[in-house]
């Protein structure tokens, strides 16, 4: 019986997952794909000229229209396919390729006008730095616009989240997203890190990196932007003295 035992090869064990299970593994799968392929089509211009120059910033011009055109009308249809997608996920349904290219063209103009404020920013702000980094202004004038860059940088998806999520374009906009974006410094420095990150590894392996990172980076990144603007447009509570001078009046 020992023997019979010992002779006998162990048993493999086997990994058994439902199906729910591996639909919604699947479900993400899509959603990521997707995003990656739109992203990838939308900033074709601008990843063509990546290509051809060394040196972007010897031509300011073209990359500061194509980062004007470009990426920001591209990560709000990001955002607009991530909510519809989350929204199907309760369903047996994924939602189609086509609602990016729908969410695309329906948020272009209104996705451009949020991000050229932002985006001409940031091109101001690096310039600044570039230019007077070895000047006597230098240390009074770059700590300034490294402080404006940044919060700009991180402002801009926020913006966009706004707009991507059924949101209008007005000033208060350009007022909140920054409010926000420095208000949930923890939320906002994820964000960044992600960016980051993922531009450094896009920019190491372009292939895979455009074929996995951007959408897996978005997503977190719109899930920090909704959780940032919900809390920012959030009342606050009424101090003490407020809530005396109510019941007065009542």
């Amino acid at each position: 019986m020992a023997s019979t035992q010992m002779g006998r090869a162990p048993r493999r064990q086997r990994l058994n997952v439902a199906y729910g299970s591996w639909d919604l593994i699947w479900s993400h799968v899509h959603r990521v794909l997707v995003v990656n392929l739109g992203m990838a089509v939308a900033n074709l211009p601008l990843l063509a000229a990546l290509q051809l120059t060394h040196q972007p910033w010897r031509h300011p011009l073209v990359f500061g229209v194509l980062l004007l055109v470009l990426p920001g009308p591209s990560v709000a249809a990001a955002y607009a396919y991530l909510d519809a997608s989350s929204a199907d996920a309760d369903g047996d349904t994924q939602a189609p390729v086509r609602l990016f290219a729908l969410a695309y063209r329906r948020l272009y103009r209104r996705a451009v006008a949020v991000s050229a404020p932002f985006v001409l920013l940031v091109i101001a702000a690096v310039a600044d730095v570039v230019t007077l980094r070895t000047s006597a202004l230098g240390a009074a004038v770059v700590p300034t616009a490294v402080v404006v860059a940044v919060v700009a940088a991180a402002a801009w998806p926020v913006a966009l989240a706004h707009v991507a999520g059924g949101g209008a374009v007005e000033r208060r906009l350009f007022l909140l997203a920054p409010y926000a974006a420095v208000r949930h410094a923890l939320l906002t420095l994820m964000n960044l890190v992600l960016a980051v990150v993922s531009l450094l590894l896009v920019n190491q392996a372009p292939l895979m990196g455009l074929a996995v990172l951007p959408g897996c980076a978005l997503f977190v990144v719109w899930r920090n932007c909704r959780v940032m603007l919900s809390l920012a447009d959030r009342p606050r509570p009424a101090g003490p003295a407020v809530r005396e001078g109510m019941r007065g009046e009542s």
